[in-house]
């Protein structure tokens, strides 16, 4: 069966639609990965101490990466949670085990939450060891709320659309 070049042209014009389609879902995914968390390279400072500086995202959110124990994750800075919260399924993930079981007052109640201790956590240079955390397996999504476990040895200053995280020892 031969194709007339009609045909071929047609099919050309398809796959150049469909190239174009996915030129543009790259764009525009990248694009809204950075409105919901601009702070993908983190801006810091070294002048005697270890700063970071968060810009806000759209919906009023400091998100950020950084990382457990040397792996990769989004934190969602939460001065509301007591401890560092992290998904059931990210704690999994971060081969990180369960330990004994606490009752949490949240939002939605009272839940049954997981104790563990990280070895490491950082955001860019500000990085503290053996941060206590909660896994809890009734959050959904993979973020974790960075709550004042770790924010607590910290100086936070908002001004603006930015936060910045000063850690003056580093004896966390």
């Amino acid at each position: 069966m031969n194709k007339s070049p009609q045909q071929l042209g047609k099919g050309m014009i398809y796959i150049a639609w469909l190239f174009v389609l996915f030129l543009l879902y790259l764009f525009f995914n990248d694009a809204l990965e950075k409105q919901h968390n601009p702070n993908q390279s983190i801006t810091s400072k070294k002048n005697g101490v270890r700063e970071v500086v968060l810009q806000r995202n759209r919906y009023g959110h400091y998100v950020a990466n950084g990382d457990i124990n040397g792996q990769p994750v989004v934190f969602l800075l939460d001065t509301g949670a007591t401890r560092v919260s992290i998904p059931e399924s990210v704690a999994n993930n971060l081969n990180l085990q369960k330990g004994v079981p606490l009752q949490a007052n949240t939002a939605n109640g009272v839940i049954t939450t997981y104790s563990v201790t990280l070895n490491k956590v950082a955001i860019g240079p500000v990085e503290l060891s053996a941060v206590r955390a909660s896994i809890n397996p009734n959050m959904l999504g993979d973020e974790i709320l960075l709550g004042m476990s770790f924010l607590k040895h910290l100086e936070l200053i908002q001004r603006g659309n930015t936060l910045t995280l000063r850690q003056y020892s580093l004896d966390g």
